[in-house]
């Protein structure tokens, strides 16, 4: 069955020059950015629970904006005033950037790993290995951070200030796709939880990554395309090929 209407499990893109918009254009298919799950804050109360003082920290370190949007929030919430010593440490130039969102980003101390992997944050933080550090995280996490930071004997404490939910669909919304793509094993689950019933039958579902890859065959569903790979890196690159092949005369 040829491609004509895909789901992408992803908010919308901020830009027109996405490739998505690309691959619509070049193959006359309708891409819906919908996504199946949502970030939202733990409440003031839930935070408390954890008898976590934030201004017993002297760091903070960010791996999303997610962490940042939702540290900040709490703060509010919990009217913390971050001293103007606070350092902030984040696994990427582009969530360093995003503090300038919440203060002023040349008055504070910013520090931020190259590539993105918070391996690559680690020696900025070891530098600074006198700080007391917070790392702020979801609900669902591994313990690549704690691992990492306890190897280096590096004060720290994880909490939990924000968590992943289902972005659930309302009965009005049409769910009349020809290919479904995940990017997590919460999508999936969201899927599940939205749709207990769901048949696949002729939708096409890809996904980006080896754990949603495992997520999708768990839930006994048939996975047509994986990324990444050699041949296309990215979603986009593979989907490209995908709808290339599917839709051809």
């Amino acid at each position: 069955m040829k491609i004509k209407k895909i789901l992408v499990s992803q908010p919308k893109p901020a830009t027109e020059k996405s490739p998505y918009y690309d691959i619509a254009e070049r193959y006359g298919v309708e891409m819906v950015f919908r996504p199946f799950i949502k970030v939202e804050s733990l409440s003031a109360k839930e935070f408390r629970q954890q008898k976590v003082s934030i201004l017993d920290h002297t760091a903070v370190i960010f791996t999303s904006r997610h962490a940042i949007d939702h540290f900040f929030t709490l703060c509010g919430e919990l009217r913390v005033t971050i001293p103007e010593t606070m350092k902030y440490f984040c696994t990427s130039e582009q969530v360093a950037l995003y503090i300038q969102k919440y203060v002023q980003y040349r008055k504070r101390k910013v520090f931020f790993g190259a590539t993105g992997k918070f391996i690559d944050l680690l020696p900025a933080i070891v530098k600074h290995s006198s700080e007391k550090y917070l790392a702020p995280m979801s609900d669902v996490h591994t313990d690549e951070i704690k691992d990492l930071l306890d190897s280096k004997k590096i004060q720290h404490t994880e909490v939990v200030m924000y968590r992943t939910v289902s972005n659930d669909f309302t009965p009005e919304e049409k769910f009349d796709y020809d290919m479904l793509l995940f990017f997590s094993p919460a999508g999936i689950s969201s899927l599940i939880k939205n749709f207990p019933n769901f048949e696949q039958k002729d939708i096409a579902i890809g996904c980006f990554g080896p754990t949603t890859a495992k997520a999708i065959k768990d839930a006994g569903l048939r996975l047509d395309l994986e990324a990444p790979t050699v041949e296309a890196p990215s979603m986009t690159a593979a989907l490209d090929k995908f709808i290339a092949e599917r839709n051809k005369d």
